[in-house]
Protein backbone atom coordinates (compact mmCIF):
# COMPACT_ATOMS: atom_id res chain seq x y z
CA UNK A 1 0.00 0.00 0.00
CA UNK A 2 2.83 2.42 0.88
CA UNK A 3 4.36 1.89 -2.56
CA UNK A 4 1.05 2.65 -4.29
CA UNK A 5 0.57 5.82 -2.27
CA UNK A 6 4.11 6.88 -3.14
CA UNK A 7 3.48 6.18 -6.83
CA UNK A 8 0.29 8.23 -6.71
CA UNK A 9 2.04 11.22 -5.11
CA UNK A 10 4.98 11.07 -7.50
CA UNK A 11 2.63 10.71 -10.47
CA UNK A 12 0.69 13.79 -9.33
CA UNK A 13 3.87 15.84 -9.03
CA UNK A 14 5.11 14.70 -12.45
CA UNK A 15 1.69 15.29 -14.00
CA UNK A 16 1.52 18.89 -12.77
CA UNK A 17 5.19 19.54 -13.62
CA UNK A 18 4.92 18.09 -17.12
CA UNK A 19 1.75 20.12 -17.78
CA UNK A 20 3.67 23.26 -16.83
CA UNK A 21 6.57 22.35 -19.13
CA UNK A 22 4.17 21.50 -21.94
CA UNK A 23 2.56 24.94 -21.63
CA UNK A 24 5.98 26.60 -21.42
CA UNK A 25 7.23 24.86 -24.55
CA UNK A 26 4.01 25.51 -26.50
CA UNK A 27 3.88 29.17 -25.43
CA UNK A 28 7.53 29.77 -26.26
CA UNK A 29 7.19 28.09 -29.64
CA UNK A 30 4.07 30.13 -30.41
CA UNK A 31 5.89 33.38 -29.56
CA UNK A 32 8.80 32.36 -31.79
CA UNK A 33 6.29 31.82 -34.59
CA UNK A 34 5.03 35.39 -34.16
CA UNK A 35 1.74 34.78 -32.34
CA UNK A 36 0.83 37.65 -30.01
CA UNK A 37 1.26 37.17 -26.25
CA UNK A 38 -2.38 38.16 -25.72
CA UNK A 39 -3.65 35.27 -27.87
CA UNK A 40 -1.19 32.86 -26.23
CA UNK A 41 -2.29 33.98 -22.78
CA UNK A 42 -5.99 33.49 -23.57
CA UNK A 43 -5.51 30.07 -25.14
CA UNK A 44 -2.38 28.03 -24.38
CA UNK A 45 -1.63 29.47 -20.94
CA UNK A 46 -5.29 29.59 -19.92
CA UNK A 47 -5.77 25.94 -20.90
CA UNK A 48 -2.54 24.89 -19.22
CA UNK A 49 -3.96 24.61 -15.70
CA UNK A 50 -6.62 22.18 -17.01
CA UNK A 51 -4.11 19.99 -18.86
CA UNK A 52 -3.79 17.53 -15.91
CA UNK A 53 -7.57 17.08 -15.75
CA UNK A 54 -7.79 16.56 -19.52
CA UNK A 55 -5.03 13.95 -19.50
CA UNK A 56 -6.51 12.12 -16.50
CA UNK A 57 -9.97 12.11 -18.11
CA UNK A 58 -8.63 10.75 -21.38
CA UNK A 59 -6.47 8.11 -19.69
CA UNK A 60 -9.20 6.94 -17.30
CA UNK A 61 -11.75 6.73 -20.11
CA UNK A 62 -9.36 4.77 -22.34
CA UNK A 63 -8.73 2.36 -19.47
CA UNK A 64 -12.45 1.78 -19.03
CA UNK A 65 -12.92 3.91 -15.88
CA UNK A 66 -15.31 6.68 -16.96
CA UNK A 67 -16.50 7.26 -13.39
CA UNK A 68 -12.98 8.30 -12.36
CA UNK A 69 -12.92 10.74 -15.28
CA UNK A 70 -16.37 12.14 -14.46
CA UNK A 71 -15.45 12.36 -10.77
CA UNK A 72 -12.28 14.25 -11.69
CA UNK A 73 -14.19 16.84 -13.75
CA UNK A 74 -16.95 17.36 -11.17
CA UNK A 75 -14.58 17.20 -8.19
CA UNK A 76 -12.14 19.66 -9.76
CA UNK A 77 -14.91 22.22 -10.26
CA UNK A 78 -16.09 21.85 -6.67
CA UNK A 79 -12.49 22.01 -5.44
CA UNK A 80 -11.68 25.10 -7.52
CA UNK A 81 -14.60 27.10 -6.13
CA UNK A 82 -14.89 25.79 -2.58
CA UNK A 83 -11.25 25.02 -1.71
CA UNK A 84 -9.05 27.08 -4.05
CA UNK A 85 -11.18 30.24 -4.05
CA UNK A 86 -11.94 29.77 -0.36
CA UNK A 87 -8.25 29.62 0.58
CA UNK A 88 -7.41 32.49 -1.79
CA UNK A 89 -10.08 34.77 -0.30
CA UNK A 90 -8.98 33.89 3.24
CA UNK A 91 -5.41 34.88 2.37
CA UNK A 92 -6.47 38.07 0.59
CA UNK A 93 -10.02 39.37 -0.06
CA UNK A 94 -10.55 39.78 -3.81
CA UNK A 95 -11.79 42.93 -5.51
CA UNK A 96 -12.77 42.18 -9.10
CA UNK A 97 -13.45 44.72 -11.84
CA UNK A 98 -12.81 42.73 -15.05
CA UNK A 99 -15.71 42.81 -17.49
CA UNK A 100 -14.49 39.48 -18.87
CA UNK A 101 -14.80 37.83 -15.44
CA UNK A 102 -18.26 39.33 -14.92
CA UNK A 103 -19.32 37.98 -18.31
CA UNK A 104 -17.93 34.50 -17.68
CA UNK A 105 -19.54 33.91 -14.26
CA UNK A 106 -23.06 33.62 -15.78
CA UNK A 107 -21.50 31.45 -18.51
CA UNK A 108 -19.99 28.98 -16.06
CA UNK A 109 -23.36 28.76 -14.31
CA UNK A 110 -25.03 27.99 -17.66
CA UNK A 111 -22.55 25.29 -18.73
CA UNK A 112 -22.64 23.75 -15.25
CA UNK A 113 -26.44 23.54 -15.45
CA UNK A 114 -26.06 21.93 -18.89
CA UNK A 115 -23.65 19.32 -17.53
CA UNK A 116 -26.02 18.59 -14.64
CA UNK A 117 -28.88 18.07 -17.08
CA UNK A 118 -26.78 15.74 -19.25
CA UNK A 119 -25.82 13.54 -16.29
CA UNK A 120 -29.26 13.51 -14.66
CA UNK A 121 -30.40 10.37 -16.53
CA UNK A 122 -27.36 8.37 -15.26
CA UNK A 123 -26.06 8.11 -18.83
CA UNK A 124 -23.46 10.17 -20.66
CA UNK A 125 -23.62 9.72 -24.41
CA UNK A 126 -21.27 10.35 -27.31
CA UNK A 127 -23.61 13.05 -28.64
CA UNK A 128 -23.55 14.86 -25.29
CA UNK A 129 -19.74 14.74 -25.24
CA UNK A 130 -19.70 16.06 -28.81
CA UNK A 131 -22.00 18.95 -27.85
CA UNK A 132 -19.67 19.93 -25.00
CA UNK A 133 -16.47 19.81 -27.08
CA UNK A 134 -18.12 21.89 -29.83
CA UNK A 135 -19.11 24.34 -27.12
CA UNK A 136 -15.50 24.47 -25.98
CA UNK A 137 -14.19 25.50 -29.39
CA UNK A 138 -17.05 27.98 -29.80
CA UNK A 139 -16.15 29.51 -26.43
CA UNK A 140 -12.46 29.91 -27.31
CA UNK A 141 -13.21 31.39 -30.74
CA UNK A 142 -15.81 33.80 -29.33
CA UNK A 143 -13.45 34.96 -26.58
CA UNK A 144 -10.67 35.64 -29.08
CA UNK A 145 -12.96 37.43 -31.54
CA UNK A 146 -14.41 39.71 -28.85
CA UNK A 147 -10.99 40.52 -27.41
CA UNK A 148 -9.33 41.19 -30.77
CA UNK A 149 -12.19 43.42 -31.95
CA UNK A 150 -11.96 45.53 -28.82
CA UNK A 151 -8.18 45.72 -29.16
CA UNK A 152 -8.59 47.23 -32.63
CA UNK A 153 -10.73 50.12 -31.42
CA UNK A 154 -9.11 50.89 -28.06
CA UNK A 155 -6.17 49.83 -25.90
CA UNK A 156 -6.87 46.69 -23.91
CA UNK A 157 -7.51 47.70 -20.29
CA UNK A 158 -9.31 44.63 -18.92
CA UNK A 159 -7.28 43.45 -15.90
CA UNK A 160 -7.93 39.78 -16.73
CA UNK A 161 -6.70 40.13 -20.31
CA UNK A 162 -3.64 42.12 -19.24
CA UNK A 163 -2.89 39.60 -16.50
CA UNK A 164 -3.19 36.66 -18.88
CA UNK A 165 -0.86 38.38 -21.33
CA UNK A 166 1.71 39.10 -18.62
CA UNK A 167 1.66 35.43 -17.57
CA UNK A 168 3.02 34.31 -20.93
CA UNK A 169 6.57 33.08 -20.24
CA UNK A 170 9.54 34.67 -21.96
CA UNK A 171 10.48 32.69 -25.07
CA UNK A 172 13.54 30.51 -25.35
CA UNK A 173 15.11 29.16 -28.52
CA UNK A 174 12.93 27.16 -30.88
CA UNK A 175 14.98 24.04 -30.18
CA UNK A 176 14.48 24.33 -26.41
CA UNK A 177 10.80 25.13 -26.92
CA UNK A 178 10.33 21.94 -28.93
CA UNK A 179 12.32 19.95 -26.35
CA UNK A 180 10.11 21.08 -23.45
CA UNK A 181 7.03 20.49 -25.59
CA UNK A 182 8.13 16.90 -26.31
CA UNK A 183 8.97 16.27 -22.63
CA UNK A 184 5.50 17.44 -21.66
CA UNK A 185 3.82 15.35 -24.35
CA UNK A 186 5.66 12.21 -23.18
CA UNK A 187 5.33 12.64 -19.42
CA UNK A 188 1.71 13.80 -19.33
CA UNK A 189 0.15 10.49 -20.45
CA UNK A 190 2.72 8.36 -18.62
CA UNK A 191 2.18 10.11 -15.28
CA UNK A 192 -1.61 10.12 -15.80
CA UNK A 193 -1.56 6.36 -16.39
CA UNK A 194 0.40 5.69 -13.21
CA UNK A 195 -1.90 8.05 -11.31
CA UNK A 196 -5.05 6.24 -12.44
CA UNK A 197 -3.58 2.78 -11.75
CA UNK A 198 -2.41 3.64 -8.23
CA UNK A 199 -5.65 5.48 -7.43
CA UNK A 200 -7.68 2.43 -8.45
CA UNK A 201 -5.51 0.13 -6.34
CA UNK A 202 -5.97 2.36 -3.29
CA UNK A 203 -9.71 2.64 -3.94
CA UNK A 204 -10.15 -1.12 -4.04
CA UNK A 205 -8.02 -1.60 -0.93
CA UNK A 206 -10.23 0.73 1.11
CA UNK A 207 -13.51 -0.21 -0.55
CA UNK A 208 -13.89 3.23 -2.12
CA UNK A 209 -15.54 3.67 -5.51
CA UNK A 210 -13.68 4.95 -8.57
CA UNK A 211 -16.05 7.93 -8.53
CA UNK A 212 -15.03 8.99 -5.00
CA UNK A 213 -11.33 8.63 -5.85
CA UNK A 214 -11.88 10.91 -8.85
CA UNK A 215 -13.82 13.39 -6.71
CA UNK A 216 -11.19 13.59 -3.97
CA UNK A 217 -7.56 12.54 -4.39
CA UNK A 218 -7.41 12.98 -8.16
CA UNK A 219 -9.51 16.16 -8.24
CA UNK A 220 -7.57 17.88 -5.46
CA UNK A 221 -4.25 16.84 -6.97
CA UNK A 222 -5.08 18.10 -10.45
CA UNK A 223 -6.41 21.38 -8.99
CA UNK A 224 -3.03 22.25 -7.48
CA UNK A 225 -2.06 24.38 -10.52
CA UNK A 226 -5.17 26.52 -9.97
CA UNK A 227 -4.27 26.98 -6.30
CA UNK A 228 -0.70 27.93 -7.16
CA UNK A 229 -1.85 30.31 -9.91
CA UNK A 230 -4.42 31.98 -7.64
CA UNK A 231 -1.94 32.51 -4.81
CA UNK A 232 0.63 33.88 -7.26
CA UNK A 233 -2.01 36.26 -8.62
CA UNK A 234 -2.91 37.75 -5.24
CA UNK A 235 0.79 38.14 -4.42
CA UNK A 236 1.08 40.23 -7.61
CA UNK A 237 -2.16 42.11 -6.70
CA UNK A 238 -3.96 40.64 -9.73
CA UNK A 239 -7.31 39.83 -8.10
CA UNK A 240 -9.13 39.59 -11.43
CA UNK A 241 -6.68 36.98 -12.68
CA UNK A 242 -7.00 34.96 -9.47
CA UNK A 243 -10.76 34.57 -9.97
CA UNK A 244 -10.47 34.43 -13.75
CA UNK A 245 -8.15 31.41 -13.55
CA UNK A 246 -10.71 29.50 -11.48
CA UNK A 247 -13.67 30.40 -13.68
CA UNK A 248 -11.77 29.64 -16.88
CA UNK A 249 -10.58 26.32 -15.49
CA UNK A 250 -14.13 25.32 -14.53
CA UNK A 251 -15.41 26.16 -18.00
CA UNK A 252 -12.62 24.05 -19.51
CA UNK A 253 -13.33 21.20 -17.08
CA UNK A 254 -16.91 20.89 -18.29
CA UNK A 255 -16.49 21.65 -21.96
CA UNK A 256 -13.07 20.08 -22.64
CA UNK A 257 -12.55 17.55 -19.80
CA UNK A 258 -16.00 16.13 -19.14
CA UNK A 259 -16.62 15.89 -22.89
CA UNK A 260 -13.71 13.46 -23.29
CA UNK A 261 -15.54 10.85 -21.22
CA UNK A 262 -18.55 10.95 -23.54
CA UNK A 263 -16.38 10.90 -26.65
CA UNK A 264 -14.09 8.05 -25.50
CA UNK A 265 -16.22 5.95 -23.12
CA UNK A 266 -19.92 6.82 -23.46
CA UNK A 267 -22.37 4.84 -21.37
CA UNK A 268 -24.00 4.52 -17.97
CA UNK A 269 -22.45 6.35 -15.03
CA UNK A 270 -22.48 5.97 -11.25
CA UNK A 271 -25.90 7.20 -10.06
CA UNK A 272 -24.29 9.17 -7.22
CA UNK A 273 -22.51 11.35 -9.75
CA UNK A 274 -25.95 12.51 -10.92
CA UNK A 275 -27.83 12.57 -7.62
CA UNK A 276 -25.15 13.82 -5.21
CA UNK A 277 -22.09 15.30 -6.91
CA UNK A 278 -23.46 17.11 -9.97
CA UNK A 279 -26.10 18.92 -7.85
CA UNK A 280 -23.38 20.01 -5.40
CA UNK A 281 -21.24 21.26 -8.31
CA UNK A 282 -24.23 23.24 -9.58
CA UNK A 283 -24.96 24.49 -6.06
CA UNK A 284 -21.46 25.86 -5.38
CA UNK A 285 -21.42 27.46 -8.84
CA UNK A 286 -24.75 29.13 -8.10
CA UNK A 287 -23.35 30.27 -4.74
CA UNK A 288 -20.37 31.81 -6.55
CA UNK A 289 -22.80 33.67 -8.82
CA UNK A 290 -24.74 34.99 -5.81
CA UNK A 291 -21.54 35.94 -3.95
CA UNK A 292 -20.22 37.88 -6.90
CA UNK A 293 -23.41 39.65 -7.94
CA UNK A 294 -24.83 40.72 -4.58
CA UNK A 295 -23.69 44.22 -5.56
CA UNK A 296 -25.51 45.57 -8.60
CA UNK A 297 -23.00 48.17 -9.69
CA UNK A 298 -19.25 48.57 -9.76
CA UNK A 299 -16.67 46.08 -8.58
CA UNK A 300 -17.55 43.10 -6.44
CA UNK A 301 -15.62 41.71 -3.47
CA UNK A 302 -15.06 38.20 -2.24
CA UNK A 303 -14.35 38.77 1.44
CA UNK A 304 -12.65 36.54 3.98
CA UNK A 305 -16.05 35.66 5.42
CA UNK A 306 -17.20 34.44 2.01
CA UNK A 307 -13.94 32.54 1.65
CA UNK A 308 -14.55 30.87 5.00
CA UNK A 309 -18.06 29.90 3.87
CA UNK A 310 -16.67 28.28 0.71
CA UNK A 311 -13.98 26.42 2.63
CA UNK A 312 -16.58 25.18 5.13
CA UNK A 313 -18.68 23.82 2.26
CA UNK A 314 -15.66 21.96 0.87
CA UNK A 315 -14.92 20.33 4.24
CA UNK A 316 -18.59 19.36 4.66
CA UNK A 317 -18.57 17.82 1.17
CA UNK A 318 -15.52 15.69 1.99
CA UNK A 319 -17.24 14.46 5.16
CA UNK A 320 -20.32 13.62 3.08
CA UNK A 321 -18.25 11.60 0.64
CA UNK A 322 -16.50 9.49 3.26
CA UNK A 323 -19.00 9.26 6.11
CA UNK A 324 -21.11 6.46 4.57
CA UNK A 325 -17.98 4.61 3.41
CA UNK A 326 -19.28 1.52 1.61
Amino acid sequence: MFIQVLILLVALVVLVWSADKFVFGASSLARNLGISPMIIGLTIVAMGSSAPEMMVAATASLQGNPNTAIGNAIGSNITNIALVLGITALLQPLTVSSSTVKREIPLILAVTALAYWMLADYHFSFIEGLILIIGFFAYIITLLVITLRRAKTAPVDDPLILGAESDVPDPVSTGMSVLWLIIGIILLPVSASYLIDSAEFIARSFGISDLVIGLTIVAIGTSLPELAASIASIVKKEDDLALGNIIGSNIFNILAVLSLTGLIAPGDIDEKAATRDAPIMLGVTLLLFVICFTRKLGNFRITRLKGLLLLGIFIAYQILLFSPLK
